[in-house]
């Protein structure tokens, strides 16, 4: 299949956030042309402050997704906006209950782990004192999804087909990582993962191929 051509499309993305992550992952699936903006969460304070950003994010988030003149925040909002406006390439089951629970895993994820261990919240914390939080909260989350992924999990999160749920796993279980979480202790979560990472558009939304990542970590 060729590559989908539609209305000029800009992510505005931090090569390591995960929900800017997410959103890589579902134009790659969808093979959506897009433009990529880096918003450095760091340098100079954040870039994601500047009051230009923040006329198209007023939360000073990534990842901000424009298409044509119409302005998408919030990344599992623009993965189902791009799930309902490009379905030829589905990211939800046809089923009611699958697709329930690609959302129940979604929430899991972008509600009840990334959140607790973003850098807005870390940054209310002691240095010394992040890390513990941040490995506290994403093993809790992954205990839950373990859990979830016994029910739900063939190939991927949902059965065999690559869904939402999918774009969700692979970033946090990266963050995971950084915080010294042993993501083995999780088989079905493990195992999904190692199927997911071999493929093309998963190794093309990595963060180490990115434009903006370091060149030490690029690949």
């Amino acid at each position: 299949m060729g590559t989908m051509r539609i209305s000029h499309v800009v992510l505005y993305s931090y090569f390591r956030s995960s929900c800017s992550w997410r959103v890589r992952l579902a134009l790659e699936l969808k093979e959506i042309e897009y433009e990529y903006k880096a918003v450095h969460l760091v340098k100079g304070g954040g870039q994601q402050n500047a009051d230009d950003y923040k006329v198209l994010n007023p939360m000073a988030q990534v990842p901000s997704l424009t298409i044509g003149d119409k302005v998408f925040t919030q990344s599992i909002a623009i993965m189902e906006y791009l799930e309902e406006s490009y379905p030829s390439r589905p990211l939800l089951p046809q089923d009611a209950f699958q697709r329930f629970k690609v959302r129940e895993i979604c929430e899991i994820i972008g509600s009840g782990i990334q959140p607790l261990q973003n850098l807005s919240v870390l940054k209310q914390f002691e240095e010394s004192k992040q890390k513990d939080w941040a490995s506290k909260w994403i093993v809790k989350g992954l205990i839950a999804l373990e859990k979830v992924l016994e029910g739900t999990s063939g190939k991927y999160c949902v059965g065999d087909d690559i869904t939402l749920a999918d774009c969700c796993l692979v970033p946090q279980l990266y963050n995971a990582r950084r915080f010294e979480v042993n993501v083995e202790q999780f088989p079905n979560v493990a195992r999904v993962e190692k199927n997911l990472e071999i493929l093309e558009p998963f190794i093309k939304a990595h963060p180490n191929r990115q434009p903006d990542c370091p060149p030490e970590l690029a690949s």
